[in-house]
Order: structure tokens, then sequence, then C-alpha cells
């Protein structure tokens, strides 16, 4: 099955070397997006130039991919699922959930000149990076690639009610699959609230998994699409 992986903000497609190297290994194509801003070398980058990355990837796919998007990246992988429900065989979310139409993307920090750069480990202590070692650490903040504000403040637009026909798996990496139940099941994601198809599973990992468990999540990816 081809599966595309969109990393979440500051991270371009490289990030993905690893769980793309044992996919290979068990029997899928894997296809790492570089996004428009990150990656690309484009400040002036917009979300709907991420979300065209990521529809156009689907286009091209041969069959019907499995669309993989990581922490704020969850929300491009549900719109490709809005833009091409017929086209998008499964939708997996790690570490993340889907935002909701009218929403802002990721306006979650701090704007410099133009762009959200990476705001240090501060707001990720805890379970976000426990598992991240210093070397781990100094990796991902030197290569972190600052978003364009038309990113982070760009407005999510979902249109398409057959979005909630594709399947779901959601990936739990520093929260548990209990949690993930009892935060749908309070309102607090009701786009998955609405989702038809949805499956949970576990990974014992911080918010990085492709970093810290990459084999473990290419299994569980490869899994996922097993079962498609």
């Amino acid at each position: 099955m081809e599966i595309l992986l969109v990393a979440g903000l500051w991270l371009d497609g490289s990030v993905w070397d690893d769980v793309a190297s044992a996919l290979e290994s068990l029997g899928h194509r894997p296809v790492p997006l570089t996004l428009a801003g990150q990656g690309d070398g484009s400040p002036s980058a917009t979300l709907e130039d991420q979300v065209a990355a990521v529809v156009a990837a689907v286009d091209s796919a041969s069959g019907k991919p499995m669309v993989v998007g990581h922490s704020a990246a969850c929300t491009l992988a549900w719109l490709a699922a809005d833009a091409r429900p017929e086209r998008v065989g499964k939708v997996a979310l790690i570490g993340g959930f889907p935002s909701t139409d009218g929403e802002a993307y990721a306006n979650f920090f701090e704007l410099k000149d133009g762009v959200m750069p990476f705001p240090g480990w501060g707001p990720f202590e805890g379970p976000d990076s426990a598992d991240l070692d210093e070397e781990a650490r100094r990796a991902i903040a030197s290569a972190a690639i600052p978003v364009p504000e038309g990113v982070a403040k760009g407005v999510v637009r979902l249109a398409d009610e057959r979005r909630f026909d594709v399947p779901v798996v959601l990936v739990c990496p520093e929260f548990t699959p209990a949690e993930a139940k009892e935060w749908i099941e309070a309102g607090d994601v009701p786009e998955l609230a609405k989702a038809k198809h949805l499956d949970f599973v576990d990974i014992d990992s911080g918010h990085w998994p492709m970093v810290t468990k990459p084999v473990e999540l290419a299994r569980l990816l490869a899994a996922a699409a097993a079962e498609s």
C-alpha cells in the first residue's frame, strides 16, 4: 500500500527516514512529504499550499493510499480525506487530532517576523519528550524549520461529510487509547466523534515516535494498512 507520511510542525520529510525504511522492508511504499514552507524554503507558504501538496500526493498515488498525519498535521491528513474521500483508503493520526471547520490550523506559539519558530523544549516537558535523549533533542531543535504565519494562522475548511466514511486509526503515543476515547466522548474532538470507523492503537513513546520508536511505529502503520 502507498503510505503518505505528513510530519507536524517544524519538521520536513526527512524525519520519516527510519520509518520509511522499515515500511519498505514490510512491503509498503512510503512517500514522505515535504510541505510548502517546511523544507522547500518558502516563508510565504499558506495552509492552502500545504493542503494542496497532500491532496496532490493522494491524486498521484497508485490505488487508495493511507494518509498519515503527525501532531498538527493530523489536520492535514483529515483535510485530504475531506478533499478526496473517495480516493483516501485510510487516515492514520499520530499524537494529534483533526481541527474542526473554522479553527486556526496551528496558532499555538509566538510568531516572530512572519514565522512561528520552534519554541524550545519548555512547552513539551513531561510525557511529550520524556523518551528523547539530549542528542535527539539537539537534533530536532537544530533541524526545526520555522512555520510560516500563513500556515500557522490558516483557517481550516472542511466541507464533505463523506470524510466520516474514511476509516481512521488513532496512534496514541504520549496519551493512552483510554484517554483519547474519554476526550472524544466528552466532545473535545468532534471530528473523530463522527468518524464511522475509528480504531485506537497504543505505542509506548513520547510525541515523536518516528524518532524514538521508528520500527515499532512502522509495524503499527503496516498493520493498519493491511486492515484497509
